[in-house]
């Protein structure tokens, strides 16, 4: 059984324009201990799937589908439970430090509170435990960073704190949602290493743009467009022999690769394009790929793609 299965979910959110359909029927299985790197372009999706899994949607958004955490299909429980399971068993590295980060509350303070809530620990012994946290991801001198609010600190020392919030309470599954989002080259690295040894035991989610950050961490990899998913595979299967056009189209892009830019944009969540979603933008579409849309269909045992010319 698979350790996180979500099956044909959809996530939208009506505004003045329609209905915005961010992630549009995404099926996916993480097995226990496995690394799934979530790639694909700014506004695909990825985030907000990572946001469905912990239930951190704001209330206007509508969910369809099921996501089942060890057999438990987490939009059924009530939010007390879900309460307790988000940060014990399920834990978010979210996004931006700088606006995820209470600006008013020191670091050691915002890790204890999660310790406190979770493991039944007393004001000192949490903050106790929140220096050794900082210690675990090298965070220097921690027990004064301990006492420093956010602003005090550098981006890759922020990070390192959300990391820290994250392994609190030794989670069996992480989501971690671009945690190398605007660092330097150095402080990349050092973070990148950091949550390879921290997840080496546990099931990880690593939603990033970064072919090179998921080819590190990642055994796995989902390629997401425009709300769906157009190809999973192994990650030496996907960045070394891609078969959908758009996953080719999106390696190339990469400064790594030539940094070939893919022809014209992503299409709007509310109006999706006939057919195959990538169409517009494909030099191999044929007349079948502009009016029938493609089902997922598998080309080996752990190989799934989303295109009417791969077989």
């Amino acid at each position: 059984m698979a350790l996180l299965e979500i099956a044909d979910l959809s996530v939208s959110f009506p505004t003045q324009d329609g209905l915005v359909k961010a992630v549009d029927h995404v099926s996916l299985k993480i097995r226990e201990g496995r690394k799934v790197g979530l790639i694909g372009e700014t506004g695909c999706g990825k985030t907000v799937l990572g946001m469905a899994i912990v239930r951190l949607l704001q209330s206007t958004a509508r969910i369809k589908g099921r996501i089942a955490y060890r057999g438990r299909d987490l939009l059924l429980m009530k939010e007390g439970e879900m309460r307790r399971l988000r940060g014990r068993e399920i834990a978010m590295i979210l996004q931006n430090p700088t606006t995820s980060l209470n600006p008013v509350l020191k670091v050691g303070d915002q890790i204890a509170e999660a310790i406190r809530l979770h493991l039944e620990k007393s004001r000192e012994e949490a903050l106790n435990l929140a220096v050794k946290m900082l210690e675990e991801v090298h965070m220097p001198d921690p027990a004064r960073r301990a006492r420093q609010y956010p602003h005090e600190l550098s981006g890759g020392m922020r990070e390192r704190v959300l990391i820290a919030m994250a392994l609190a309470c030794r989670p069996s599954f992480i989501i971690a949602d671009e945690p190398t989002k605007g660092l330097d080259a150095k402080t990349k690295m050092q973070i990148i290493d950091l949550i390879k040894g921290a997840t080496q035991e546990k099931s990880l989610m690593m939603i990033t743009h970064d072919l090179g950050v998921a080819g590190q961490i990642c055994d796995q990899i989902a390629v997401m467009y425009a709300g769906e998913i157009l190809e999973w595979g192994s990650s030496e299967e996907i960045l070394s022999d891609p078969c959908h056009p758009y996953t080719r189209g999106f390696i190339n892009s990469h400064p790594s690769r030539g940094l070939v830019p893919i022809p014209g944009s992503s299409p709007s969540l509310i109006d999706f394009p006939s057919g195959c979603k990538f169409h517009p933008r494909c030099a191999l579409a044929t007349d079948i790929c502009k009016t029938i849309h493609p089902e997922m269909k598998a080309l080996e045992e752990e190989h799934s793609v989303r295109c009417h010319l791969c077989t």
